[in-house]
């Protein structure tokens, strides 16, 4: 692809972007991230939809008192969490899911959305005072019931056999049994990229608005 054709890519990827910002209000407070997200797109490691939702947390978080707020931040030598924020000494990792799967899990898209999700739970959620999952509001994230449990009430059991569930995807290296035993989920936040909103909810808030919200649509569509 010649260099005028990646140019212009990335300055519609940049406009993107920048409409989002000046939505929120936050074209000043934002235009770092939006840098260094271009920078990233031009490098081939960043794709709009994800980078549209990592920027709306961004602003949210910012709005929220958060001194420092960072996208695509390093955690260690293997993990790079999308959205990471300080108050204080409070911190908090924020994991970008949009519902993808590559073509190479075309066959077990479920299974591997669900390991994905929990071993980001399991490796991320050490890395922070707080840990959410960011998601569309038409993409409900499939997390493993033994992670919406507070640690002290999981059994050996159920940590074993989700273990032996992630080990199928994740072996290099594997999550742990201490990762899962300790990981938390705190909130999950619905980023409405349309609106550039945030709604932040507990996890068990999260699934029972949910299911008023399937039960609404399945009424409704109901044969008179």
């Amino acid at each position: 692809m010649g260099e005028p054709v990646v140019r212009a890519r990335v300055d519609v990827f940049r406009r993107d972007l920048e409409e989002l910002a000046r939505r929120m209000g936050m074209e000043d407070e934002l235009r770092g991230i939006i840098d260094k997200l271009s920078a990233l797109h031009l490098e081939g490691a960043a794709k709009i939809n994800h980078s549209a939702m990592e920027l709306v947390v961004a602003g949210y978080l910012i709005r929220r008192g958060y001194e420092v707020v960072e996208v695509e931040h390093r955690l260690s030598d293997l993990l790079v969490c999308d959205v990471y924020g300080v108050r204080g000494v409070s911190s908090i990792v924020v994991e970008v899911e949009t519902g993808f799967t590559p073509p190479s899990n075309a066959l077990d898209p479920t299974g591997y959305i669900r390991a994905r999700i929990a071993s980001k739970i399991a490796r991320y959620s050490h890395y922070a005072g707080k840990m959410s999952i960011a998601v569309p509001p038409f993409y409900a994230p499939l997390i493993p019931r033994t992670l919406l449990k507070p640690p002290r009430e999981r059994s050996e059991e159920e940590l074993v056999r989700l273990k032996t569930f992630l080990d199928k995807y994740y072996r290099h290296p594997p999550v742990t049994l201490e990762e899962l035993s300790y990981a938390r989920l705190h909130t999950l936040m619905v980023v409405d990229v349309d609106n550039a909103v945030v709604e932040e909810l507990d996890p068990q808030r999260y699934y029972e608005a949910l299911a008023e919200i399937v039960e609404a649509y399945s009424n409704r569509f109901q044969p008179s």
